[in-house]
C-alpha cells in the first residue's frame, strides 16, 4: 500500500514505483499562453521531501538561464508555479495550462516550511512555469492564435 511519503512495489504504478526522494517531475515553460510556446524541463533524482516550492522555482530559472534550448524563454519574468497534473490522472482539454483548481494547486513560493509532497506533488507530476498576469490575462480570453 502505498501513502504520500514511500513507495508501492506491491502494485507499482509510474507515480509510487520509486521513492519520492528520487523522483521525476516535468516542468511545463510556458512563453506565450495564446501561441501555445512551451518548452519542457524535466527533473531526474529530485528530492521532493525536502525540496520547497522556492527550490523547484530557483533550480527551473537556473536551468533556464544555464541551457542554450531556453534562449527564447529568458525574456519572460516567470513568477508562479502551478501543477498541470498527476501521473495518473486526468488532464485538461487545454494543451497549455490547467484552468481548474487555481486555489490549491498553485504553489506558494514565499512557503519555506511546505515542501513539495506537502502540495501533493509526486513522481511524474508535470508543473507549469508562467507569468501570472499573462495566464490571468489569456484566462480571461482563452483565444488561441497561430
Amino acid at each position: 500500500m502505498s501513502t504520500s511519503i514511500d513507495f508501492d512495489t506491491e502494485e507499482p504504478l509510474i507515480n509510487t514505483v520509486k521513492p519520492l526522494t528520487l523522483s521525476t517531475i516535468t516542468i511545463r515553460v510556458i512563453k506565450s499562453f495564446p501561441y501555445r510556446n512551451v518548452k519542457n524541463i524535466v527533473l531526474t533524482n529530485y528530492d521532493l521531501k525536502t525540496k520547497t516550492a522556492k527550490d523547484l522555482f530557483n533550480d527551473s530559472i537556473e536551468h533556464i538561464k544555464n541551457t542554450s534550448a531556453f534562449r527564447p524563454f529568458r525574456n519572460v519574468d516567470y513568477d508562479t508555479l502551478k501543477i498541470y497534473t498527476h501521473a495518473h490522472g486526468s488532464k485538461t482539454v487545454n494543451l497549455v495550462i490547467n484552468f481548474d483548481h487555481d486555489e490549491d494547486w498553485i504553489l506558494n513560493l514565499g512557503d519555506e516550511s511546505k515542501k513539495l509532497v506537502d502540495y501533493g506533488v509526486g513522481n511524474e507530476t508535470e508543473i507549469s512555469l508562467f507569468k501570472m498576469q499573462d495566464y490571468l490575462d489569456f484566462k480571461a480570453d482563452p483565444e488561441e492564435k497561430w
